[in-house]
């Protein structure tokens, strides 16, 4: 399968050419357009638990689109609905990505999507849930994000501090811990900061430049001034 990202830097879009009997799979919702000679069916990956773990436990879709070209070659057209990044991500086979709620777009043959437990102190404090999505297999991951997707290289025993509302992905070999910003809570809280996430390397982070919770937020306080219940 051969691909393109196109409009990198603003609204960006994947431009997928698909020979005969190759496929990809979506995000429910991602299709554009699409050659006369692809197929698209709605799928539960893996079968109606997993699928149903990845609605309830993730908050992600309960079906992908299988989009096939099964009557000859062609191309499909596939974006997100959010004002942000698309990046690919290859897989050999020997890791698997951790994806954050409504990080995954998309994969190609050979990928796996399935729901990874998160302990109990990151699941609650993180504000993702106590379940992420975990990709495995060899092939292409697309992952989609708010504002622009930036990879954090780290070497060996190196450190990053992340703000956990712009976390997009990483290999499922690293680990992290959730900390406050600040050393008390007090300073945390007024810094606007709150609780941030300490990745140490090596290993590749990819983070989004900007927090989706921050702009509901915004968008929630504009509402209400104009209809005047600020």
């Amino acid at each position: 399968m051969k691909y393109e990202i196109l409009y990198p830097e603003a609204f960006p879009v994947v431009d997928c050419h698909l020979e005969r009997g190759e496929s990809i799979k979506a995000e429910s919702d991602a299709m554009i357009a699409m050659s006369p000679t692809i197929d698209v069916e709605g799928r539960m990956d893996g079968g109606l638990l997993r699928g149903l773990a990845r609605k309830f436990l993730s908050g992600e879709s309960l079906f992908f689109q299988e989009l096939v070209a099964r009557r000859g070659a062609g191309n499909v057209l596939f974006g997100h609905s959010q004002i942000g990044g698309i990046m690919d991500v290859e897989l050999d086979g020997s890791y698997g990505l951790t994806i954050q709620k409504n990080g995954f777009l998309a994969s190609t043959q050979g990928i796996d999507i399935d729901t990874r437990a998160q302990n109990l102190f990151q699941g609650f404090l993180s504000g993702e849930g106590f379940f992420v999505l975990n990709a495995r297999g060899r092939g292409t991951v697309f992952i989609s994000s708010y504002g622009v997707i930036h990879p954090i290289n780290l070497d060996d025993r190196e450190e990053v501090i992340i703000d956990n509302g712009h976390l997009v992905a990483w290999p499922d070999y690293m680990n992290y811990e959730m900390e406050r910003a600040s050393n008390g809570w007090i300073s945390s809280f007024t810094s606007g900061e709150g609780l941030v996430c300490r990745f140490r390397g090596p290993g590749v982070v990819l983070i989004q430049t900007r927090n989706p919770n921050n702009f509901e937020k915004e968008l929630e306080r504009r509402i209400k001034s104009i209809v005047g219940l600020h």
